[in-house]
């Protein structure tokens, strides 16, 4: 799933919430509280250039299952799969 919002600005939300109600920070940034509460729980201790890495990690991790998928599905169906590896 892709997210509206940036690395900075999930960090600087997380930071927000530091020195005022996790409320005030959804409401100003239109989003429900689940969302602010999962991105506490994913990124809160983790410093930007972490987040960052573990966006890029998370999208790799994401093409190699639809290529996984791809290729099962064509050995599935007896075709030569089209991927050198």
């Amino acid at each position: 799933m892709k997210t509206l919002f940036t690395e900075k600005q999930i960090d600087l939300a997380l930071h927000q919430a530091e020195r005022t109600r996790a409320e005030n920070v959804t409401r100003h940034l239109g989003i429900p509280r689940a969302t602010f509460y999962r991105w506490k729980a994913k990124y809160g201790n983790l410093v930007p250039s972490e987040v960052k890495r573990l966006k890029q990690l998370e999208e790799e991790n994401h093409k190699l299952k639809q290529l996984g998928a791809s290729l099962s599905k064509e050995i599935d169906y007896g075709l030569t799969p089209m991927v050198q590896l």
